[in-house]
């Protein structure tokens, strides 16, 4: 059903598509990097809870998350999509109620890349700051402060013109 009294908003380019479009070319970008080292299916995403794995695990998905300050939800479909590619595993807790999540030896085995990127990748963000002319990181801080001044939510409100 369409409705003939409005137009499709998303058919017009958005402030957020340039920086969607932005992320989702570095998170290729990184793939692509696992992928020249012959480590197929290695998704961006899987790094940090990889990471907190070999350093804190096994850990359930609710602490891996916690610890993440990640949701509950987000997780679950990560730790999904990490143990299909085979680099984590769920094994039964210390009660019937819970599964812990740990890293398979293969997971085990590719922490220390995983690492070494996680650190070549915090420095060509920062070389990246260097050289866009304005500073990301500067970026990024100024609009935090911003959003907590005044709440998105508040500034949905605002702008918002109600249907009908």
């Amino acid at each position: 059903m369409t409705n003939s009294s409005s137009t499709d908003p998303t058919r017009e380019t958005g402030r957020w598509d340039a920086l969607f479009a932005l992320l989702r070319r570095l998170d290729a970008d990184i793939e692509a990097f696992y992928e020249r080292r012959g480590v197929p299916g290695m998704r961006s995403r899987f790094a940090s809870p990889m990471i907190r794995l070999a350093h804190e695990g096994p850990l359930t998905i609710r602490a891996l998350a916690a610890s993440l300050g990640r949701t509950h939800s987000a997780v679950s479909q990560t730790v999904a999509a990490m143990r299909e590619a085979g680099f984590v595993e769920t094994v039964p807790g210390p009660d019937a109620r819970t599964r812990l999540v740990d890293l398979t030896a293969r997971g085990r085995e590719l922490v220390p890349l995983v690492e070494a990127e996680w650190r070549a990748t915090e420095a060509a963000v920062a070389e990246l700051d260097e050289e866009g002319g304005v500073p990301l990181s500067r970026i990024v801080a100024a609009l935090t402060s911003t959003v907590a001044a005044r709440p998105m939510s508040e500034r949905l409100d605002a702008h918002l013109v109600e249907p009908g």
